[in-house]
């Protein structure tokens, strides 16, 4: 039996463990992490058999003794300095298996559901960007198989995409949110990125989440028999990755959640960056940081006009309920803001917009802010204060911006109103734009009762393509949604309940 093949199947065929092999996930043209984190590398082999494991390439080589025990396996090799190629032994007194082409650079992994499956052949001017992501023969794609299990497995049991030096035949199947940010990252970087993909079009969050994870937040298991399950993704889709040393994550993914525990997702989203995290920590025996980068992209559109459809409210929980990342309930996140970047004639259905450029794009500016340390604006404009006169709140932002004047992006509830209910949300129009200051009218809610709440862009279909009304002053970055109550029932714990005076 072929070895990598040996490796998938040893769940299911105990012989294999006589042969000699690395796990599913590591092979020819693979990029390890680089230093000062430390690769771990690990595989099959026969029982307390003695084996090293050696390293050859420009730095001078590494060798590791290593013993078998329960039929595994593993090394944490010395930091390496990014670059390549090297080749990967391990041997036995009588056999061997070799990986070569491996280089040392950054490891991603990027999960979620269809948008982040969303392929680089389906993507606006596919033809020209899969042939510029070609040339970036340092930018290293590698996909898993669509599989489900209702145990953690401890080895991948598929791979779609083995580690590929680019080309157009394996990027135009490959994720195209991960394979530009990983080329927008190069450009920065100019050394090796690995990119990992583990997704599943129209999945929950649940079904990539542990048992523990969803315990956090009162989840139930839920046993449908297919990949919507509870933790049957996390089982055989990403458990098997843990003992992987890796940079940081992406993920794409919510639509499937706004109407499927909507209302639960700003437990379930946080609880899962946090199991992640934990468990990639241990499984790499402390080489993948405790508290890894991870960003995410807050959700496109779907429907024009709809305002029942969950999508405002998973935007908004997709923050942990506080509006922007990173927060206290969300440290080291980044969020690329998406909203205003709907495609109504997309053949894939308006869910799946082809412009994925400027959200791996934006996704790229908050990793270079959080995981690289550079000293660049990745974040658009928030409230850092709301204030009111008789007729009008001002919006005092953050950052400065750029503004237009909308009828309806914000709105506002009246005092003694039941804000749940979406009837009775008033038009609050933009009247005047400053560096940093919104005036938007109270009208509605001016002589018979005070504002009860506020809230911006909170719809659906906000906007037309990049046009929403505000952005940061370079009209990079859009404003991302918010909703703030007057009283203790606020959301947000970001600012104090803003100071109303009608």
């Amino acid at each position: 039996m072929d070895l990598r093949r040996c490796a998938f199947a040893l769940v299911f065929l105990p012989s294999c463990v006589a042969q000699l092999t690395f796990a599913s996930y590591y092979g020819d043209h693979m990029v390890l992490q680089r230093a000062p984190e430390r690769a771990v590398v690990w595989g099959f082999g026969p029982e307390a058999a003695n084996l090293t494991v050696s390293l050859s390439g420009p730095v001078a080589q590494q060798e590791s003794a290593v013993t078998v025990a329960a039929g595994i396996w593993r090394v944490t090799l010395q930091p390496m300095p990014p670059g390549g190629p090297y080749n990967l032994t391990v041997r036995s007194h009588n056999s061997s298996a070799v990986l070569t082409d491996v280089l040392f650079g950054d490891v991603w992994l990027c999960g979620g559901q269809s948008n982040m499956c969303f392929t680089m052949s389906q993507i606006f001017n596919s033809s020209e960007e899969i042939a510029i992501s070609s040339r970036y023969h340092q930018v290293r794609p590698f996909q898993v198989s669509l599989k489900t299990s209702n145990t953690e497995l401890t080895d991948l049991t598929g791979v779609d995409i083995p580690w590929s030096v680019p080309s157009p035949e394996a990027l135009a199947n490959f994720s195209a949110v991960c394979a530009l940010f990983g080329r927008y990252m190069y450009d920065q970087l100019k050394y090796p990125i690995g990119l990992v993909t583990s997704c599943w079009g129209g999945t929950p969050v649940e079904a990539w989440s542990s048992h523990r994870a969803l315990q956090r937040c009162g989840l139930q298991n839920l046993f449908e028999g297919d990949q919507h399950d509870n933790s049957v993704l996390w089982n055989a889709m990403i458990h098997p990755l843990v003992n992987m040393t890796i940079k940081g994550a992406l993920w794409y993914q919510g639509e499937r959640n706004a109407a499927y525990h909507r209302d639960a997702y700003n437990c379930s989203f946080p609880a899962m960056i946090d199991d992640w995290r934990m468990v990639f920590h241990e499984g790499s025996g402390g080489q993948t940081s405790k508290n890894f980068p991870f960003g995410f992209a807050q959700l496109c559109v779907y429907k024009k006009g709809s305002r029942d459809d969950g999508f405002p409210e998973i935007r908004w929980h997709q923050t942990a309920d506080i509006g922007i990342v990173p927060n206290k309930r969300m440290p080291n996140t980044f969020m690329a803001v998406t909203l205003d970047l709907p495609d109504y004639n997309s053949p894939y259905g308006p869910i799946h917009p082809r412009d994925k450029q400027d959200v791996a794009y934006r996704l790229s500016l908050g990793a270079r802010a959080l995981a690289y340390d550079e000293n660049i604006s990745f974040l658009g404009p928030f409230p850092q204060n709301i204030l009111s006169d008789a007729m009008s709140f001002y919006i005092i932002y953050d950052q400065e911006v750029r503004a237009w004047q909308s009828v309806n992006i914000f709105e506002i509830c009246c005092e003694g109103s039941p804000c749940e209910s979406e009837t009775i949300w008033r038009p609050a129009p933009m009247l005047t734009m400053g560096a940093s200051t919104i005036e938007v009218s109270a009208f509605y809610c001016s002589g018979t009762s005070k504002v009860a709440a506020i809230r911006f862009a909170w719809m659906d279909w906000p906007c037309v393509f990049k046009t929403c009304p505000i952005y940061s002053k370079d009209g990079v970055l859009p404003a991302p949604p918010f909703v703030f109550y007057a009283q203790a029932k606020r959301l947000s714990q970001t600012l104090p309940a803003f100071d109303v005076h009608l």
